[in-house]
């Protein structure tokens, strides 16, 4: 069965609940989507907020509190919140990139400390971040425990090791001051191959069908384990021909919609996981936009989604939700957009009316067919 773009981009759509909202709490809708990135702090309630009926902000907070869902260093080396169920696993697949990443950084050899050395002191440190600790206190300990500063040791253990970042309250449950903690759950399935196939397996449920790129792209996993991954699930998985006689894999049962099912206009937030997800962005992203949107420092605006792709920007004002499309929108288009800004607007003001602040020079040169204020 082969596969148009089309389909490939409802199903996007279907499987990351953008086609309509579910009424699902967060834990629940964190497990449906996968995973959301959480570099910015209130991503993934923006994340949560499009995907969810009636979302309580509240309800992410007291996951993150219980440990529900946890916030740490893994896919694509940078912060993803994920559900603590699939924490261990996704954990266990990514350690061979974390470790690479951060381990064989001059940063880290820079303080000629060797591995070994480093990852002995991980049951002790994990015993010390029983409670949240500030990057302050571990430097401290570690500074201790060698007799001089040694700061790019816990830099690097942070990221790869088995450590979340701690609650610390402000708007969106993380303040820009970080704090860490030993992750509750440390039992891993200690069976690497086994943890890359759940990775995979988590991937297709909530973005599939895809490329064994995708996959790879989605965790910045070596592409070796996911072929060996792909390899070993076997007849467990279905196969489709995709555009341009790609090869396509899916979890059996996956969604694949009608290609006539709407795509109501959605207010996606910066780094919002189906624009990150594939190697092939133009499956939500026409090409034309991708720099736009996708800048040279690693920065993904947030973005207009209209009929499932990316059809501009959008920032907070004081007067409102600016909106820069490029290119001309409906009638019928602006008005979807409206009504979402306007809900926006009221789950941001229980909270921060103004986010994403620090980005804003980014607006200093974008193109632009128009350009609205909304939800006044």
């Amino acid at each position: 069965m082969r596969l148009t773009a089309r389909q490939l981009n409802r199903s996007t759509l279907a499987r990351q609940l953008l086609l309509r909202r579910e009424p699902l709490d967060a834990v629940e809708g964190l497990g449906r989507v996968v995973a959301l990135q959480a570099q910015e702090p209130a991503s993934p309630y923006i994340a949560l907020w499009n995907r969810l009926a009636d979302f309580d902000g509240t309800s992410l907070d007291r996951a993150f509190e219980r440990h529900d869902i946890v916030k740490a260093q893994l896919l694509r080396i940078t912060l993803h919140a994920v559900t603590a169920a699939d924490y261990p696993a996704f954990h266990e697949a990514m350690q061979p990139t974390l470790r690479a990443a951060r381990l064989y950084d001059r940063r880290f050899t820079s303080e000629n400390v060797s591995i070994e050395t480093v990852e002995a002191l991980v049951p002790d440190l994990l015993a010390y971040t029983a409670e949240a600790r500030r990057n302050a206190d571990v430097e401290g300990w570690l500074e201790a425990r060698f007799g001089a500063p040694k700061p790019r040791i816990w830099w690097a253990l942070r990221q790869y090791g088995p450590f979340v970042h701690a609650p610390t309250g402000a708007p969106w449950s993380f303040a820009p001051r970080p704090s860490y903690m030993a992750a509750r759950e440390q039992a891993r399935p200690d069976d690497g191959d086994g943890s890359v196939r759940h990775l995979v397996r988590r991937y297709l449920e909530g973005f599939g069908p895809a490329t064994i790129q995708d996959i790879a792209q989605f965790g910045t996993i070596y592409r070796p384990p996911v072929q060996g991954a792909l390899k070993a699930m076997g007849d467990e998985l279905e196969r489709y021909d995709g555009p341009g006689k790609t090869v396509l894999y899916d979890v059996p049962g996956g969604v694949v919609p009608e290609v006539e099912a709407p795509a109501p206009p959605r207010l996606l937030p910066m780094w919002d996981s189906i624009l990150l997800a594939y190697a092939d962005r133009s499956r939500v992203m026409p090409p034309a936009y991708r720099k736009i949107v996708m800048r040279n420092n690693g920065d993904v605006l947030p973005t207009l989604l209209v009929d499932g792709h990316v059809a501009g920007v959008w920032r907070t004002t004081e007067d409102g939700l600016e909106a820069t499309a490029f290119h001309p929108l409906s009638d019928e288009d602006w008005a979807g957009l409206e009504a979402e800004a306007a809900t926006l607007r009221r789950f941001l003001a229980e909270r921060e009316p103004m986010i994403y602040g620090r980005y804003a020079h980014w607006w200093d040169d974008l193109p632009s067919a128009e350009v609205r204020v909304l939800g006044r």
